[in-house]
């Protein structure tokens, strides 16, 4: 019978940090984007999708980017679901990630594990970490709930027929959260029946609005990388971080057969195409044929392969992912569509839903292309039946609804909160009045009592609910500078720029603290094209921020150095900008010692260097040595700043380049 337990990891872990406090009022930096060459040639529902209202920013979420890279061993919370064939372990504290799924009877683990937490820049709002299975919702990239917690408890489960497990008990783990960036909630089932050797996985999504919401999800596999993956398609589109789409063939492209991910020498997607027939599935299988299989009921359509690539900049993210010496991975995923580029429609009230299974597979993977993938279905067919997985589906839908037992994890008070506001009845995903918390609390004070509640001690504002029933409460509410402030930025994120700064300009009329609101027209200057008057509010706000710190007396508190640390780099950058090196440094010096430490700020300071004509000073910080713990993925400002003060090659620790020098 299926056991589900609680156990406690301990790994080597970076801590997270706190979050930035500030709002990120800047258009998104998501690099999967289209290159308009590429449009022209796009399947008529597929150019649709991705013109689907694709992401423009982050709000009401607030970025992590507070850890480093200073691991020491952590307890991890994690809850293991078990039969007597599978042994999966999943990390609610970390968006339910599955972190290992077990094979008992072979000894061989079918993800690939990362030894070490380690976050790093690659989620929408900042922190992620490799490894595993994570369930992808929101928008085209990492979920912002990477590395969040989720609501965990037990639930009754089919068996994989359709009926109750002989002598009833069987248990499914489900998994919920509010997801706030497309305000969704969702639910993630496991469970295992007697005796398989698939793990299932039922997953819904609901819209509860009176609108249609655009959706996404990608379940994203991390299996080794010394691996042959195969999925049923002859043609795949292939996007690189040139940004260009394109369609090639399946398995040999430009000379080289892609299905072996240590074949490619640069990081690159490859969607795979399969057609509307046939059955939907993904493996990765080592060299004697041993590996993981995922398939699906077929709406789950997409099917995708990652690679890092062999070049320096793919080996050097491998490692920055990991400890040195680490085998390196791959990923295999599965989404609603052909590509990640796209979203799809929710309608108003409804909802989607499907299933996946995951499990061995034992084929040989080398040969003839067609003939390896007839094989492989044959195996897998003889393992799972097509018919199997949608009687699983239609035996679970059912339970989907049913209330959840004994809670073993917590997740966010968002979504208790919005159920407040709204009333809404979500059957079998409970977000309960006792799990708001102090985030919620100012908004829960608006919701009932129609005012927001003044900080404390010059508390920094934190987030901004921006979805249009809360902008709609700000509008009413008292005017005060706080309010305003928050009207503001629901306004900016509603793309309405011009009442946003009116709204941050009345603030500023009677605001005790300026820089919060200083600080967001400093932003709208940068947006509209007015640096000057950007580095001129950047500086005031640096100003008015250390003035406040200081009556607080929080000089050790790790809100304010937070603050300070985001507005100051903000700051910095601005002034460099406009050629106003003095000012950039007179904010410098005012930042703490421990955050000029930091990886980011070395970067920082060289850059100000090399702006104050310091050539040899600003190499010297290369010489020495840093890390920036949030470097994003894609980014080029440490090559490009390295291209300023040397002619020599980047030196390889520093060289993250995921693309041909030609591109």
């Amino acid at each position: 019978m299926t056991t589900i337990r609680r156990e406690v990891l301990t790994l080597p872990a970076a801590p997270l940090g706190p979050d930035n406090p500030l709002p990120p009022l800047r258009p998104l930096d998501e690099a999967h984007r289209i290159d308009d060459r590429d449009r022209a040639g796009l399947p008529r529902d597929m150019a649709r999708q991705v013109d689907y209202a694709p992401l423009r920013s982050l709000l009401p979420v607030q970025v992590r980017d507070g850890y480093d890279r200073e691991r020491a061993p952590r307890e991890v919370d994690a809850l293991v679901i078990e039969n007597d064939r599978l042994r999966a372990t999943v990390l609610p504290g970390l968006g339910g990630r599955i972190a290992s799924l077990h094979h008992k009877p072979t000894d061989r683990e079918l993800l690939y594990v990362n030894p070490v937490l380690q976050p790093a820049n690659f989620a929408l709002n900042g922190a992620w970490f490799s490894g595993g299975i994570e369930w992808n919702i929101g928008a085209t990239g990492h979920t912002t709930l990477s590395c969040s917690p989720v609501h965990a408890a037990r639930v009754p489960a089919p068996d994989g027929r359709g009926h109750r497990p002989s002598g009833g008990g069987g248990e499914m783990l489900r998994l919920w959260e509010w997801e706030r960036l497309r305000d969704l909630p969702f639910q993630v089932d496991l469970w295992l029946p007697d005796g398989s050797d698939f793990l299932y996985v039922g997953v819904r999504v609901r819209n509860p609005h009176e609108r249609p919401v655009p959706t996404y999800w990608w379940s994203n596999i991390a299996v080794p990388e010394d691996r042959r993956v195969l999925a049923p398609a002859d043609e795949a589109w292939h996007f690189g971080y040139e940004r260009r789409l394109r369609r090639v063939p399946v398995p040999t492209y430009d000379g080289v057969d892609r299905t072996y991910p240590l074949n490619s020498t640069y990081a690159a997607d490859y969607f795979y195409e399969v057609p509307d027939d046939r059955r939907r599935w993904i493996a990765a299988l080592d060299a004697d044929g041993h590996g993981l299989v995922q398939t699906s009921t077929d709406l789950l359509r997409g099917r995708k392969l990652f690679v890092w690539g062999t070049g320096p900049g793919g080996r050097r993210w491998q490692e920055w992912l990991t400890e040195p010496g680490t085998g390196g991975y791959c990923e295999i995923q599965a989404g609603l569509v052909r590509t990640q580029l796209e979203h799809v429609r929710l309608d108003a009230e409804s909802e989607v839903s499907w299933l996946e299974a995951y499990g061995p597979l034992d084929t040989a993977p080398d040969g003839d292309w067609h003939t390896v993938l007839r094989r492989a279905e044959d195996r897998l067919e003889a393992a799972l039946p097509r018919a199997d997985v949608d009687a699983a589906y239609e035996a679970w839908r059912p339970h989907a609804d049913t209330e959840p037992g004994e809670r073993l994890a917590t997740g966010s008070g968002w979504g208790a909160l919005e159920v407040l506001r709204a009333g809404w009845k979500l059957p079998g995903t409970p977000f309960d009045e006792d799990t708001l918390g102090e985030e919620q609390k100012p908004w829960l004070h608006l919701l009932r009592a129609g005012s927001l509640p003044e900080p404390e001690h010059h508390e920094p504002p934190g987030g901004t609910l921006v979805a249009r029933p809360w902008r709609d409460m700000l509008e009413t509410t008292a005017a005060t500078p706080l309010a305003e402030y928050h009207l503001g930025v629901a306004q900016w994120h509603g793309d309405d720029r011009a009442q946003a700064v009116r709204s941050w300009e009345r603030g500023l009329t009677s605001a005790a603290d300026r820089w919060p609101l200083l600080r967001c027209l400093a932003v709208a200057d940068q947006q509209d094209g007015h640096p000057e008057r950007a580095a001129d509010r950047y500086l005031e706000a640096f100003d008015d921020l250390c003035a406040r710190r200081a009556d607080a007396a929080a000089d050790g508190d790790s809100t304010w150095a937070a603050v300070t640390a985001a507005v100051g780099r903000e700051s910095i950058g601005a002034l460099l900008a406009v050629g106003r090196t003095a000012d950039a440094r007179t904010v410098w010096e005012r930042l703490d010692p421990g955050t000029r430490a930091r990886g980011r700020f070395r970067l920082t300071e060289a850059e100000l260097l090399a702006a104050e004509g310091r050539t040899g000073d600003a190499r010297a910080v290369f010489d020495e040595g840093f890390e920036v713990a949030d470097l994003r993925e894609g980014a080029d400002s440490i090559g490009l700043l390295w291209a300023r003060l040397d002619d020599a090659p980047l030196p390889a620790r520093y060289d993250f380049r995921m693309w041909p020098d030609e591109e």
